[in-house]
């Protein structure tokens, strides 16, 4: 993770933060440390509806929205930051008005386009955090790559149906070395061949997939708390069970497996 800096509280922040200020965990340093912070969420679905309201009014410094996608009506069962006056609009933008209007102090900076390798090359190293809400594969891989790359930690949630997964990776290669990355646990799974549209979704479980990735981030920017680092933890919605596995650094990782640090340029 990158040097952790922090922005001094006026006093009308230090009242509407207040509720988090008095965790002793968390106190005043934490609430600075996330007025500066700035955080690049990639999705705009269910996921990154859940968990833009907790980052926005938890008082986030700056907001990067990234989504290429329109409304749809079929997106506002779980997407709930639209209306159904917005079908048609672009997601980021309609998202980064409604935040707004929560928190006017938040800087919001708003990308109509899908992700690709060139984008995130040069977002992610604008940022001190990347939030995965996105729905592919593909993409998920990519972004872990420039995370990697770049060292910003990054929080990864999923869902589908009536379950969902988070997990939290910190790409810190010097003090870290033996941490696994987003592609060591991809690995043990093939690309999601049922999407939303195919195999349906129950829309609070992409709420509780969205605000745990909303909480990791927060914990991990303000160093209040443990985060998933190294950790998979799986809901299964249909039965209100959590589990928690220990996700292992691959080897043969083609992003932090031995093979791939001969290949890489050195520092």
């Amino acid at each position: 993770m990158k040097p952790t800096t922090s922005a001094e509280l006026n006093l009308q922040q230090a009242m509407r933060y207040s509720r988090q200020i008095m965790l002793p965990a968390f106190e005043l340093q934490g609430q600075e440390k996330l007025l500066a912070a700035r955080v690049l969420v990639i999705g705009v679905g269910g996921l990154g509806c859940a968990a833009l309201p907790y980052l926005a009014s938890s008082g986030i410094g700056a907001l990067t929205l990234v989504d290429g996608d329109v409304i749809d009506r079929s997106n506002l069962q779980r997407q709930i930051l639209f209306r159904e006056a917005d079908v048609g609009k672009y997601k980021a933008e309609v998202a980064a008005a409604a935040l707004a209007q929560l928190n006017s102090d938040v800087k919001f900076g708003v990308v109509c386009s899908f992700a690709d390798e060139t984008l995130l090359a040069e977002l992610i190293a604008q940022h001190d955090l990347v939030l995965d809400c996105c729905d592919n594969l593909s993409t998920r891989l990519l972004i872990n790559q420039y995370c990697y790359q770049q060292q910003v930690p990054l929080v990864s949630g999923a869902a589908i149906r009536m379950e969902g997964q988070v997990s939290s990776f910190a790409m810190n290669r010097q003090q870290q070395p033996d941490a696994p990355c987003y592609q060591c646990l991809s690995l043990g799974f093939a690309e999601q061949q049922l999407s939303c549209l195919e195999a349906g979704i129950l829309s609070p479980v992409v709420g509780v997939i969205g605000t745990m990735q909303a909480l990791e981030a927060i914990k991990i920017l303000s160093g209040c708390g443990s985060a998933l680092y190294g950790r998979l933890l799986l809901l299964d919605g249909k039965y209100s069970e959590w589990q928690s596995f220990n996700i292992r650094k691959q080897p043969d990782c083609p992003c932090c497996g031995i093979l791939a640090a001969d290949k890489a340029p050195a520092e």
